[in-house]
């Protein structure tokens, strides 16, 4: 009877499709969601390998920018990459966000590697290694998968700037027309009180007589070409400070003139010497640059000079600058042909020179673009104290980018 009963079953084919759909449904619906929770994984991968890319940069750029310790660089890497991923993951949805962004947090690792030195340039690498559960769809649930794991790995590297030596020196101008105003008020106090004389009828000896009286009246304040100078150099010097606050990398020296030259400062390490050297200048005399030039071409260029930096910081080649200022012309014979002599020597020997003409005539113009190592870009022509300390500070900046070798 059981056999019976099971032949007629099987040759009955009433209810055959309920019975089927039942049996392949469930696999149908689970063909459908793995297409398309797989397409939904591809772009979720992509998507998530570009974040781990950003995160990794961003830390290894603060790294090598803002000083940022290792442990500050992981913790970054991770928030940047949970952040991005939650927001993409479930962009309308605060709670789910939430969950999302402590699921990469919690999966995701940061290797920090630190090499080099501050003279040769620090290098930071950063890797991370990030997984993160994607939700699949309801389909897929159907056939008892919540999740699929998205793996990926994201890299970046940030180098600091490696300092290269630099001698610079000083030849400035403090002939008797440094004296002179400017056409820049001096905005500390822009006025002040000065004596004017005036004539009034008076009587002398019981005569009446025109006498020569004064007053004191106010008069704009205007600042000085000494005293430009000596804000121009700070402007520089200050740059070169920043460039080199390991006080490792700079020598510097200074030397005046008028009709003579000045006993200048020996090259040394950092700016102070140099600063206060310019600071303690006073105006007066004739001009002649000749012996100064020479003076800063034949210290730079003496074999104590590589010296020094080679024992101070390993580097026995350094880039040498003499910056040429003057507000006249030449005027003692011989000292055009003295100047520009030292000025060709200082260039064959791989000298920069860069040259300031602060409101000179033209005379004095012609010597310093003569001396120049380049007319356009090595030449400064200032009329007035501020462009004289906006030269300056170019110059400065063009020193101290010089000196620095960007790696990242």
């Amino acid at each position: 009877m059981m056999v019976w009963n099971l032949a007629r079953l099987l040759k009955d084919r009433g209810g055959n499709f309920g019975m089927m759909t039942a049996v392949l449904l469930p696999v149908t619906l689970g063909s459908a969601g793995v297409v398309m929770d797989v397409t939904n994984a591809m772009q979720a991968k992509n998507t998530m390998q570009g974040f781990a890319d950003a995160a990794a940069l961003a830390a290894a750029s603060s790294m090598s920018g803002k000083n940022i310790t290792p442990a500050q660089a992981q913790e970054l890497a991770r928030s940047i990459l949970a952040a991005q991923m939650a927001a993409y993951s479930s962009p309308n949805s605060p709670d789910d966000a939430a969950l999302a962004n402590k699921d990469v947090k919690d999966n995701t690792n940061v290797g920090v590697t630190e090499s080099g030195s501050a003279g040769s340039g620090k290098t930071f690498d950063i890797v991370i290694n990030a997984s993160y559960n994607m939700k699949l769809n309801p389909m897929m649930n159907v056939i008892g998968f919540k999740t699929m794991k998205i793996s990926v790995t994201g890299s970046a590297t940030s180098s600091t700037e490696a300092k290269n030596a630099l001698s610079m020196f000083l030849v400035v101008d403090r002939s008797g027309s440094m004296k002179d105003d400017t056409a820049t008020i001096n905005a500390a106090q822009p006025t002040k009180v000065k004596q004017e004389s005036y004539q009034e009828s008076c009587t002398v000896n019981g005569r009446r007589t025109t006498c020569t009286k004064y007053r004191d009246v106010v008069v704009d304040n205007y600042v000085t070409k000494i005293e430009a100078l000596k804000v121009a150099t700070q402007s520089l010097l200050d740059t070169i400070k920043t460039a080199d606050n390991e006080v490792k990398y700079a020598r510097l020296a200074a030397v005046s003139y008028n009709n003579v030259k000045q006993t200048s400062t020996p090259l040394a390490w950092g700016t102070t010497a140099a600063l206060a050297y310019v600071n303690n200048l006073t105006a007066s005399g004739n001009t002649n640059s000749g012996e100064a030039m020479q003076e800063a071409y034949e210290s730079l260029n003496k074999p104590s000079e590589n010296t020094a930096h080679q024992n101070k910081s390993g580097q026995s080649k350094p880039s040498k600058y003499i910056i040429f200022m003057t507000d006249g012309a030449n005027n003692l014979s011989g000292a055009d042909t003295k100047t520009k002599t030292a000025c060709a020597n200082a260039k064959t020997a791989g000298m920069e020179i860069y040259s300031v003409a602060f409101m000179a005539p033209t005379a004095g113009q012609k010597l310093l673009e003569t001396c120049a190592t380049n007319p356009t870009t090595h030449y400064y022509k200032a009329e007035n104290a501020v462009q004289l300390v906006a030269a300056f500070k170019s110059i400065g900046e063009k020193a101290a980018q010089a000196a620095t070798r960007l790696t990242n």
